[in-house]
C-alpha cells in the first residue's frame, strides 16, 4: 500500500534510474536529460556537469564550485536542480528538510548559465521553506510555494508577488495536507500553463480535519510537548478541495466548477491540456470506485465532464501524480484502465471515445515514454513472470507488443528513456546478480556506455524461486534462501517475510530478495531458510482479479494465504515446522500479528513492526479505499474483523513488537490498543518503543544497530538457527 511501505526502497530506484528533463524530481536528483535525447546533465562532484550517451569522453563543464560558490564564501550543495526550457539558467533546490516522508522544501537559487550570475529566490521568506519551485515557460520567473502560499518571482527585477496570501496551516495551497500526500503521492500542488500567464493550483481546506496529537518527550529536556498532525481516520469526512486558476500579471483567481461536493470527492491528478485555456482533472467519489475526467475551461470555469470509469472494488488511479499524456496535438491522451480484467493502456479522446491500445492476459506494468514522432509507447510488462520486468513497446494504433529486453537477461529491467526515444538509463539486477547500469541505444537495446550487464554465474548458495498451490487453488510465487551448506537430510527453521497488502510485492526477482537487512549478519550462514511469498491482493502482475480479491478482505483473506502458502512450504522434508517464525513491517507488521493470532499452530514466533492493529485508527483515502466508505456497524464489521486487536486472545507464541512514539503514519495508539489486549488476556510479550521514532525507525544515533540487534536477538532465543 502507498504509506505503509518503506518508501526507501521506492526513492533508490528513482535515484538510481535517473530523471528525465521534464519530470519533477521530488525525492532525489537522477540524470536530467537535455531536450535533444542524447546530453545529460548530473551533479559531479559538486559540479553540475554535461555528457553525452554516445560517447564517454564527451562532457563539459556547466556550472563548476566557483559559479556554484554564494557571496558568503560557501558551496551550495545541490540536492536537485531543473534547467529552464532554454538550457540557459539552471534552479537549484540546497538546504532541504522533511516534509513527512521527503525533504520537499529547501531553498532554490538560479545561476544564468550566459551572464554567470548566481541568485537566491525568496528573499525574506523563512529559510529552507520554498517548495516545489519551477520556472515559466519563458524562463523569465519561478513559481514555487512557501507557508502554504504560491509565489511569482520575475528573475530580472527581483519582485515577488503572492498569488495566494490567505493559506494558513490548515487552509493549503500549492500543496497538500497528509492524506492526499501519503495516499495519491500528490506533493507537487501548482502548475503553469502553456503559455505561462496563468497558474492552476490545489486548495485543501483541512480546517475541519481533526488533529492526532504526538507526544514529543525527547527534544526538549525538561517537558514534553504536542505535535499536531491533521489527520482524517477512516470514517471521517476528509479534506475539502478545489483547483483554482490565477493570473499572474492581475492575481485574479477562478474558480472551476467541477459537478459534486468537494468534500465527499478527492482530485488526485490535475494538468493543463495543450490549450492554455483548458485543464484536466480526474475526480475520485469518496469509496473512490467511480472515476470521472473533466476539462474546465478557464475563462468560464465550466467543467465538462468526458469519461467515467466504475468498478466493483476501487480505480486503480497512475501512480504519478504529475504529467498527462496527450497525443494527436492535444486531441487524445493514453489512460491506463482495468476495465476489461488486465491494466492496459487506452487511447481516450478529449469527447471521451476510447481505444484499446494493448490486448491480452498480462499487466502493464509502467508507462515509460510515449514517443508520438516515431508512433511507439514503452512500457514494462511481464507476461510469462510475475516476478519481473521488462521493456516492450506497441503501436500507438495498437498491434502486437514487442520485447526489447533481451531474452538472456531474466529478472528485472527499468528503463529512464530520452524525449526522443533514442537513448535509454537502463538498470538490471535479478535475485543474485547486483544492479548494474548501462546506457543504450532504443530500439535495438544496444550497449553504449557503463556496465555490460552479465548475468551471474555459479552463485554459491542461490536465491530460488518457486511456487506453491494452496489448499484453496490459489498458486503463491515465493523466493527461498536457504542456508548455506545445505544439508536436505537435515530440518531447518524458517523465518517467512511478509507484506501483504496492496502497495508491494515482496516476492520480485531483483537484488536484495533473500536478505534481511533487520538481521544483523547472515540468516543463511546463520542456518534460517528465509522465505517470502505474495498473497492475493499484492500489486503483481497477475491481473484486476488478483489484486483486487482483497477489497473488504485485508486482514482476512491475505492472511489466509499467507497461512496456507506457509502450510505447503512447511511439509517440505527439510523445513522444520516446530521452528517457524514471520515477521513484516507497517503492513507486514498488521499481517505478522494476524498470522500468530490466526494460525499459532503454524507460526510460533513473530516480530512486528509499525503495526495497524485496529483498521478505523488509520487514514481514510487508504482504508477506505480498500474496504469501503464505514459508515454504520455493518460497514464497520469488516474493519473490526481483519484488525489484529479482535483476535489477540488466540496468541500462543512468541511476539516481540516494535513500535516508534513518534510515527506519524501509524500512530503509537495502534501499538497500545494491542498492549491493552494482551494484558486483558494475559499474553505475554516483548515491547520495544522507539522514542520519538518516526514510521521508518531511522531516527536517532544507534537507532538501526540497536534494532537490529533487538531483532536477532530475538529471533535466536525463540527460533533457534541450524539444521537439525
Amino acid at each position: 500500500m502507498n504509506s505503509r511501505f518503506y518508501r526507501l526502497i521506492f526513492t533508490a530506484a528513482l535515484v538510481f534510474a535517473g530523471f528525465w528533463q521534464t519530470a519533477k524530481a521530488q525525492f532525489g536528483q537522477g540524470t536530467v536529460w537535455a531536450n535533444d535525447g542524447y546530453r545529460y546533465y548530473k551533479v559531479q562532484d559538486s559540479t553540475i556537469m554535461e555528457f553525452d550517451v554516445r560517447d564517454e569522453s564527451k562532457k563539459a563543464v556547466i556550472a563548476d564550485k566557483r559559479a556554484l560558490t554564494q557571496p558568503n564564501g560557501k558551496l551550495l550543495q545541490v540536492r536537485r536542480f531543473s534547467l529552464s526550457n532554454d538550457g540557459s539558467k539552471i534552479l537549484i533546490n540546497t538546504n532541504t528538510k522533511k516534509v513527512w516522508r521527503y525533504d520537499t522544501r529547501g531553498d532554490y537559487w538560479v545561476y544564468d548559465t550566459k551572464g554567470k550570475t548566481l541568485k537566491q529566490l525568496g528573499i525574506g521568506k523563512p529559510a529552507s521553506s520554498l517548495m516545489f519551485a519551477k520556472f515559466s515557460p519563458d524562463g523569465n520567473k519561478v513559481a514555487y510555494v512557501s507557508e502554504h502560499n504560491i509565489y511569482v518571482e520575475d528573475l530580472s527585477s527581483g519582485n515577488i508577488k503572492a498569488l495566494t496570501p490567505d493559506g494558513t496551516d490548515k487552509l493549503i495551497n500549492g500543496t497538500f495536507d497528509w492524506a492526499y500526500e501519503e495516499e495519491f503521492a500528490c506533493r507537487d500542488g501548482f502548475r503553469w500553463s502553456p503559455d505561462g500567464q496563468y497558474i492552476a493550483y490545489w486548495q485543501i481546506d483541512a480546517r475541519k480535519i481533526k488533529n492526532y496529537l504526538m507526544l514529543n518527550t525527547t527534544d526538549s529536556l525538561v517537558y514534553s510537548y504536542v505535535v499536531p498532525v491533521e489527520y482524517p481516520v477512516a470514517g471521517e469526512n476528509p479534506s475539502a478541495c478545489r483547483i483554482g486558476v490565477v493570473d499572474i500579471n492581475t492575481g485574479a483567481k477562478r474558480w472551476m466548477n467541477v459537478p459534486g461536493d468537494n468534500v465527499q470527492h478527492y482530485i488526485p491528478r490535475m494538468e493543463w491540456t495543450t490549450n492554455p485555456n483548458e485543464i484536466i482533472l480526474q475526480q475520485l467519489n469518496r469509496a473512490q470506485n467511480q472515476s470521472r475526467l473533466f476539462i474546465c475551461n478557464v475563462s468560464n470555469a465550466v467543467a465538462r465532464l468526458i469519461y467515467t470509469e466504475t468498478d466493483k472494488a476501487w480505480i486503480d488511479i497512475k501512480k504519478n501524480a504529475e504529467g498527462w499524456d496527450f497525443i494527436k496535438n492535444g486531441k487524445e491522451f493514453v489512460w491506463t484502465s482495468e476495465q476489461d480484467g488486465w491494466r492496459h493502456l487506452y487511447r481516450v479522446s478529449k469527447e471521451g471515445k476510447q481505444q484499446l491500445i494493448t490486448k491480452g492476459n498480462f499487466d502493464v506494468i509502467k508507462t515509460v515514454l510515449i514517443n508520438e514522432q516515431v508512433g511507439y509507447i514503452y512500457f514494462t510488462a511481464s507476461p510469462d513472470n510475475p516476478t519481473q520486468e521488462y521493456l516492450y513497446r506497441i503501436k500507438i494504433t495498437g498491434g502486437k507488443p514487442e520485447r526489447l529486453t533481451p531474452m538472456d537477461q531474466p529478472g528485472t529491467h527499468t528503463y529512464a528513456i530520452s524525449p526522443n526515444g533514442q537513448m535509454a538509463l537502463h538498470t538490471f539486477s535479478n535475485a543474485n546478480t547486483p544492479g548494474q547500469t548501462e546506457t543504450i541505444s532504443l530500439p535495438d537495446h544496444k550497449h553504449l556506455t557503463g556496465d555490460m550487464v552479465a548475468i551471474a554465474k555459479n552463485v554459491k548458495n542461490p536465491v530460488e524461486f518457486f511456487t506453491v498451490k494452496t489448499a484453496d487453488g490459489v498458486d503463491m510465487q515465493g523466493w527461498i534462501k536457504k542456508p548455506d551448506n545445505f544439508d536436505p537430510t537435515k530440518k531447518y527453521p524458517v523465518m517467512f517475510y511478509v507484506y501483504g497488502e496492496t502497495a508491494t510485492q515482496t516476492a520480485r526477482d531483483v537484488y536484495g530478495a533473500g536478505r534481511n537487512s533487520r538481521y544483523a549478519g547472515d540468516m543463511a550462514e546463520d542456518g534460517y531458510i528465509y522465505i517470502s511469498m505474495d498473497n492475493r491482493g499484492s500489486p503483481a502482475p497477475k491481473g484486476r482479479e488478483w489484486r483486487k480479491a482483497i477489497y473488504k478482505n485485508i486482514g482476512t483473506l491475505n492472511i489466509r494465504d499467507q497461512a496456507l502458502g506457509a502450510k505447503e512450504v512447511l511439509k517440505w522434508p527439510f523445513v522444520d515446522s516446530t521452528r517457524t517464525a514471520v515477521w513484516g513491517a507497517s503492513g507486514g507488521g498488521s499481517t505478522t500479528l494476524n498470522l500468530l493470532f490466526l494460525y499459532p499452530e503454524t507460526f510460533k514466533t513473530g516480530i512486528a513492526i509499525s503495526a495497524v492493529a485496529y483498521q478505523l485508527t488509520y487514514d481514510n483515502i487508504y482504508q477506505e479505499r480498500y474496504m469501503g466508505v464505514p459508515v454504520d456497524e455493518e460497514s464497520r464489521a469488516v474493519f473490526i474483523k481483519g484488525s489484529p486487536v479482535t483476535n489477540v486472545k488466540n496468541l500462543q507464541g512468541n511476539l516481540l513488537y516494535i513500535h516508534g512514539t513518534g510515527d506519524d503514519n501509524v500512530h503509537y495508539n495502534n501499538a497500545e490498543l494491542l498492549i491493552n489486549e494482551l494484558v486483558k488476556y494475559n499474553k505475554q510479550f516483548q515491547l520495544m518503543s522507539y522514542p520519538n521514532r518516526t514510521h521508518s525507525l531511522s531516527e536517532g544515533a544507534g537507532t538501526t544497530q540497536h534494532l537490529r540487534n533487538l531483532f536477532t536477538k530475538y529471533l535466536k532465543e525463540h527460533c533457534p538457527p541450524g539444521g537439525r
